[in-house]
């Protein structure tokens, strides 16, 4: 149940960082309103705390999301961009995924 948990937080945090992104992105690049600014910041300010909810330490929360934040931008890639994700998209994500397991599962064993 813990490791269900810990992923939806990645997943929630990885969410909040690509909107605190894509915002700007709308306003700079699609000539967007400059008020998306503010829930840009916030949803960076909620990214930031969200990544402290996390026990173990900083880095390797830092390392381990990183495997969820490219699975959850591949997504928004197919959902919000309307661009289907290739094969090596895909494969990608795999291996990112598997690299936040080894991350996840060494932080189990060390301080």
């Amino acid at each position: 149940m813990a490791l269900l948990q810990t992923f939806a937080l990645f997943v929630a945090t990885a969410v909040a960082e690509i909107v605190g992104c894509y915002l700007p992105w709308l306003w700079l690049r699609q000539g967007g309103s400059a008020w998306l600014l503010l829930p840009a910041a916030a949803s960076l300010a909620l990214f930031a705390w969200l990544l402290t909810l996390h026990p173990t330490a900083a880095g390797r929360v830092y390392a381990a999301y990183g495997g969820v934040y490219i699975g959850v931008a591949i997504v928004w890639l197919m959902v919000v961009d309307k661009h289907r994700p290739t094969l090596t998209d895909w494969i990608g994500v795999g291996l990112c995924f598997a690299g936040m397991g080894v991350i996840m599962a060494g932080s189990r064993s060390a301080a």
